[in-house]
């Protein structure tokens, strides 16, 4: 069967569609923000999967079994032919292998934010702010030229809106 150039370029544009969906696209950003993403995407991946590994532990099981399902549980299933049927055996869930693996990349997209400097370069652009917002403020009460008794109330206006505002 041959396919039209119309055909063949509809159905190029729709895997190309799938594959979007499936694997992303390209996406503006610096090596940074990549990293910074990838630490609060993993964040998230790891609370969620604690949630399933959570549900499992609280399953009911019988107590003398000693058969958690954590670590005891359906492993393998066939439909046809002589050994159809269940296996069951001892093994660790899927989503507690899941849970472990994300929890170790966590760990080390963690310690390669924190190894290129991330937190502290932060820390050091917000007291780059601070100071800024700092002078600005020193420079605005001086120019309105205040009282005595207004200049005293300094300390206690200011601050206070100052943690309004971060809070």
């Amino acid at each position: 069967m041959h396919l039209g150039k119309k055909a063949v370029s509809v159905i190029a544009e729709s895997r190309a569609r799938d594959l979007v969906e499936t694997y992303g696209r390209k996406v503006e950003t610096t090596a940074t923000e990549a990293l910074l993403d990838e630490v609060q995407w993993t964040a998230g991946h790891v609370a969620w999967l604690r949630d399933r590994v959570r549900e499992i532990e609280n399953l009911e099981t019988d107590p003398g079994s000693g058969e958690h399902p954590l670590v005891w549980g359906k492993t393998r299933r066939k439909t046809g032919g002589e050994d159809w049927g269940e296996t069951e055996e001892a093994a660790p869930s899927i989503w507690l292998k899941l849970y472990q693996q994300e929890r170790t990349h966590l760990v080390k997209v963690c310690s390669e934010a924190i190894r290129a400097g991330i937190e502290e370069r932060r820390v050091r652009l917000a007291e780059q702010q601070g100071a800024l917002v700092a002078q600005v403020i020193r420079a605005i009460l001086t120019d309105l030229d205040l009282s005595a008794e207004q200049q005293a109330r300094i300390p206690e206006i200011v601050p206070r809106h100052l943690r309004a505002l971060a809070g």
